[in-house]
């Protein structure tokens, strides 16, 4: 069972950064990941996708973070980034990492979660 733990949340004011960083393990022998994402959910409102990289380092960005979130990956350190720049007081969430062997993008249909991390962003 592939595990993926967030770290990096906090509490920051508007117009402030953070680093978000998820770090996948258990990968089955054979399994290939093809798309990691990162999604956010705050409270009483639905899980939305923020940000999507395929293994050719395609990037996907929801409407709301373009130009101010960057996804990366370290292939090599199994680990997902999420840089924040300029961030608003909209942006409060928990955020999650996902993962999958299917091109799901900013969908919530990903087969492995993480348990997420609290970012706040205060006026």
């Amino acid at each position: 069972q592939v595990q993926l733990v967030e770290s990096g949340g906090g509490s920051v004011q508007d117009g402030g950064s953070l680093r978000l960083s998820c770090i996948a393990s258990n990968m089955p022998y054979n399994y290939s990941i093809n798309c990691m994402a990162w999604f956010r959910q705050a409270p009483g409102k639905e899980r939305e996708g923020v940000a999507a990289i395929d293994p050719d380092g395609s990037t996907t960005y929801a409407d709301s973070v373009q130009g101010r979130f960057t996804i990366s990956k370290d292939f090599t350190k199994n680990t997902l980034y999420l840089q924040m720049n300029s961030l608003k007081p909209e942006d409060t969430a928990m955020y999650y990492c996902a993962a999958d062997s299917a091109r799901w993008l900013l969908y919530p249909e990903y087969k492995y979660w993480g348990r997420g991390t609290q970012v706040t962003v205060s006026l």
